[in-house]
């Protein structure tokens, strides 16, 4: 008997009878159920988030932003997080939350605090804090809804956090433009005092230079202030001098003018007494010369008097220029020179008029004397001559009037003088004290001026200086400019979007699940093709017994007991296929392929159960379900294959499971075919001809009945 007429025959068994034919139809609809129902009930869980409830607690206080502006960012996240439509969130009060969560009501609860926004807008009072959104979750109600808020959470952290942080780069950049407006302003400002201090540093260097030529002649006002102090005290002496002579020659005069009216009288005596003249004629003329010699001393007095005072005027009219050059040299206005030389001519006119009348007055000495001499020669010739004594007389008697009239004159003249000596004297004492307080004021002006030009110079060297500064700071502003950013407001804008958010993704997708129930559909798909032989052998017979019995050869026996179940398995797997492309709407990208290896896969995982069944009968369908939970854990269906504990690994790598699911991904999400497919084909087959090999074993050894292959301890 054949293999082929082994199958058919065993297929005729099991489905003989309309019951038989249910169960058959049943056990080929379950890997379809299975892989169809799972992946319909998960085909899209995110697209439904929002009939999960959740609880939305608003505590914000709010704040005021730096413009000024009332800020609210908890009222903000709240509105973003219902009108996301992410979950069926309930705006609630922190207990009803609580109690909520605590009762199943809501899956979880976020919980905005009072102080959020005051916490976001911490750092810019530099007393920084976190705004802490609080998640209040309980895994009794389910695990991956914790999950999932999590993420929730986390995008809503990254939200705000993109919000505050663009907000706070404008501000930043807002500064930097503000610094750099500032900086171009104080740029500016520098240049202009660089400018200004350099103006300075010229105008204190010709205040260094006039301070110095103001110092310098000042010291020579000094000198011309000492040598008037000096030449004041020599006028002083001389007017002293002159008063004196003045008043010696005022004494002399009165004796004169008394001597003239002694002389007067005489004559008139002698007129009258004309009987005595020859005897008294040279008494006369004794007394004559005695006058004639008196009144040549007289005029000798006079004449030293008059040279005197004409020396004196002399030295006056010579002290007029010095004094007018010193004061111009001292810096006095021509005018104010005039002044002092009009002042000083008003002083000394008293002893110009008076040296006027000296000078009058001694030539009348001069006269005087000469008379008297001749009066003395006059006496002689009259003692001589007494007859003509007479007539001379006579004439004496006139002449001595009139000398004693001149005599009066005389004295009057010297007697102002002398007044005016005494006030020359006086004003020149007063020149003197003047001159020395004046000398007194240039001593304090010179070191006022040694300290004016002292300061200047150093106004000078610090001017000097701060043109140097200011124009080092002009540049340096200037130079750090550029270095300020100050960008456009749109670049500003851009900037801060950029810096709030400096990382995008972008992804790149060689193959892509379009579903959540996508993504899973390989890993039901080779479970189910697993559970489908698996309970395939519920009915079928892993090995003829009449085949057995007959001495059929193993190998035949191997693959007619193998064939049913194959061909009812992939009759499982292509409903399977149908109602997961056709009726779920999961589309493979390489749909024929993708058939095919189902095919593949069903006839391993069959060829494996059968040859379990075949060889260790109860025991062997048990461990049947035994490795569909190893590879369920290890096959990597859901989290990465790397995920699961190390001593799974080995299992990972030798089970089928796992190579059947990673070639059904790239078989349908479009990934690379060489490496997966052709390294899961040839573990499958490797596999489908171990199970062969292992149930012609089993095949071999059943040819030897023993009691309990008779009858059996267990049968399931």
């Amino acid at each position: 008997m054949s293999a082929i007429r082994m199958a058919i025959s065993e297929l005729r068994r099991i489905t003989a009878g309309r019951l038989p034919v249910l169960a058959v139809l049943a056990l080929l609809m379950i890997p379809m159920l299975y892989a169809g129902f799972y992946l319909y009930a998960n085909g899209d869980p995110y697209s439904r988030l929002d009939q999960v409830p959740a609880a939305l607690v608003v505590d914000d206080a709010g704040g005021t932003d730096a413009d000024g502006k009332a800020q609210n960012v908890g009222q903000d996240v709240a509105t973003e997080l219902t009108d996301s439509g992410s979950f069926d969130f309930h705006r609630v009060s922190a207990a009803e939350a609580d109690r909520g969560v605590r009762d199943n009501v809501y899956t979880f609860a976020v919980t905005i605090p009072r102080d959020f926004t005051a916490a976001l807008q911490s750092s810019g009072e530099f007393t920084p804090r976190q705004g802490i959104l609080v998640l209040t979750t309980n895994d009794a109600n389910n695990y991956l809804a914790r999950t999932i808020a999590d993420t929730l959470t986390t995008r809503v952290r990254e939200s705000v956090a993109k919000e505050v942080g663009t907000q706070a780069a404008d501000r930043f950049l807002t500064g930097f433009s503000t610094i750099h407006t500032r900086t171009q302003e104080a740029a500016d400002g520098a240049g202009r005092l660089a400018d200004g201090a350099a103006t300075a540093h010229d105008g204190a260097g010709q205040l260094a230079s006039g301070a110095g030529e103001l110092a310098t002649g000042q010291r020579k006002l000094l000198d011309g202030a000492q040598q008037l102090s000096g030449g004041a005290g020599e006028l002083a002496t001389g007017a002293g001098t002159l008063a004196t002579g003045a008043g010696t020659a005022a004494s002399g005069a009165d004796r004169l003018s008394a001597g003239a009216g002694e002389l007067a009288t005489g004559l008139g005596t002698l007129r009258q007494a004309t009987a005595d003249l020859p005897a008294q004629s040279r008494r006369l003329a004794d007394g004559a010369r005695q006058v004639a010699d008196g009144n040549a001393q007289l005029a000798a007095a006079g004449d030293r008097v008059a040279q005197e005072s004409a020396r004196l005027a002399d030295q006056l009219d010579a002290a007029d220029g010095t004094i007018a050059a010193n004061l111009r040299e001292r810096g006095f206005t021509d005018e104010q020179v005039q002044q002092a030389l009009a002042a000083l001519s008003t002083a000394k006119q008293p002893l110009v008029d008076g040296n006027a009348r000296v000078q009058q007055v001694s030539g009348q000495l001069d006269r005087l004397g000469s008379g008297a001499g001749q009066v003395a020669d006059g006496a002689e010739q009259l003692a001589a001559s007494a007859p003509q004594l007479s007539r001379g007389i006579a004439s004496a008697a006139d002449g001595a009037g009139t000398l004693r009239d001149g005599a009066t004159e005389l004295s009057g003249g010297v007697r102002k003088l002398s007044d005016g000596a005494t006030q020359l004297s006086t004003g020149a004492t007063a020149l003197r004290t003047g001159a020395d307080q004046l000398v007194a004021g240039e001593r304090t002006a010179v070191d006022g001026t040694d300290r004016l030009a002292d300061g200047a110079r150093r106004l000078d060297s610090g001017t000097g200086e701060l043109a140097t500064g200011a124009t080092q700071l002009h540049d340096g502003l200037a130079s750090g400019l550029d270095d300020i950013p100050n960008p456009a407001p749109g670049v500003r804008e851009a900037t801060a979007a950029n810096i709030g958010d400096p990382v995008a993704t972008r992804d790149v997708a060689y193959s892509q699940a379009d579903t959540y129930g996508a993504g899973l559909a390989p890993f039901f798909m080779a479970l189910a093709t697993w559970i489908g032989g698996y309970v395939l052998f519920l009915l079928v017979q892993p090995l003829s017994r009449r085949a057995i019995a007959a001495g059929q050869s193993p190998l035949r026996i191997a693959l007619g007991g193998w064939i049913p179940a194959g061909l009812l398995g992939v009759v499982q797997v292509t409903g399977m296929y149908a109602v997961v492309s056709l009726l779920l709407g999961i589309t493979p990208v390489h749909p024929l392929a993708t058939l095919a290896l189902l095919w593949l896969t069903s006839m391993t995982f069959t060829a494996i159960v059968h040859a379990l069944n075949a060889l260790l009968g109860a025991v062997g369908q048990f461990l049947g379900l035994v490795l569909m939970v190893l590879q369920l854990v290890s096959a990597g269906g859901t989290f990465p294959w790397q995920t699961i504990p190390g001593p799974l690994y080995p299992v990972h790598h030798v089970m089928p499971m796992g190579y059947a699911v990673d070639a059904l991904r790239h078989l349908m999400y479009g990934g690379e075919l060489a490496g997966v497919v052709g390294t899961a084909v040839p573990v499958l087959l490797a596999w489908f001809v171990g199970a062969l090999a292992l149930a012609t074993f089993a095949a071999y050894r059943k040819r030897v009945w023993t009691a309990t292959a008779v009858k059996p301890e267990l049968v399931l």
